[in-house]
């Protein structure tokens, strides 16, 4: 599988979030090109502010390899991750982050701030951006708008 196949596969989490009235952000971990942890946004289902994609799929891959360290795994999301979720990769020892839509709000790989290049930090990622950039962001739009337009109606 490449690179856009594992985005897709996060694509359809961040859909299944949607459904349930979340903000739309998936989540896979790969490692040795196979998923081996899936998430998506849950915070207000579950009142629980880390109930981001990622960490659930840090914890998905966690639980299924048996190690919180998830050395030699990269992790796919939807939009760009946010400090929070930078941390918890580092300490997971993720290999590699690819993420689709820039977060011009809270995004800690390159938009806001980029702890990806801070060179105090005991881990270091690899890190690209922009696969599926334009369908990552279109799932988002959406969701708002329709979100807006409940709210409007009301």
């Amino acid at each position: 599988m490449s690179d856009v196949d594992f985005m897709r596969e996060a694509l359809k989490l961040a859909e299944q979030a949607a459904l349930a009235g979340e903000v739309p952000v998936g989540a896979v971990v790969m490692k040795d090109g196979e998923i081996v942890g899936r998430g998506f946004n849950a915070p207000i289902s579950h009142h629980d502010p880390s109930a981001h994609a990622e960490i659930a799929a840090l914890r998905d891959a966690a639980q299924r390899i048996g190690n919180y360290r998830l050395v030699g795994c990269e992790l796919f999301v939807t939009l760009e991750p946010c400090v929070m979720c930078v941390g918890a990769m580092f300490h997971a020892r993720i290999a590699r982050v690819v993420f689709g839509a820039q977060d011009y709000k809270t995004g800690a790989a390159g938009s806001v701030l980029d702890l990806f290049a801070q060179s105090q930090l005991n881990h270091h990622a690899t890190l690209q951006g922009g696969v599926l950039a334009d369908e990552c962001g279109k799932v988002l739009t959406d969701f708002f708008a329709m979100r807006r337009a409940q709210q409007k109606a009301q």
